[in-house]
């Protein structure tokens, strides 16, 4: 079980990526396309295309958490709307996100197909 502190800072990338990629191709995406270090430690969200999943990379010191969640059903039905690569949320945020909620505070609107 992950358990995530204060310490830890939670960064969502706004576009979608490839969800055939695995661990080494999201922490390339983390240091290309969004100039973060994937083993800093910090936690990292990523939508699919088709919003009906997302992923989590996470390291720990020993090695990479890469967590995915699929809707069994629908689509996730907000994410971040803004011209920004990356977002940083808060713990609250996050759990709102991985609930299929509208996270406070957050410049979101319900999912269009691209």
């Amino acid at each position: 079980m992950l358990q995530l502190t204060a310490k830890h800072k939670i960064f969502i990338a706004i576009n979608p990526i490839d969800f055939r990629r695995g661990i080494d191709g999201i922490a390339g995406h983390c240091q290309v396309a969004l100039a973060q270090d994937p083993f800093n430690g910090h936690v990292f969200l990523f939508r699919s295309r088709r919003a009906n999943a997302i992923k989590i990379l996470l390291y720990d010191s020993q090695g990479f958490w890469l967590c995915t969640k699929r809707l069994s059903q629908g689509k996730f039905k907000w994410w971040p709307k803004t011209t920004e690569q990356v977002l940083q949320l808060s713990i609250s945020q996050l759990n709102n996100i991985l609930w299929n909620d509208k996270p406070p505070s957050l410049p979101t609107q319900p999912w269009r197909e691209i």
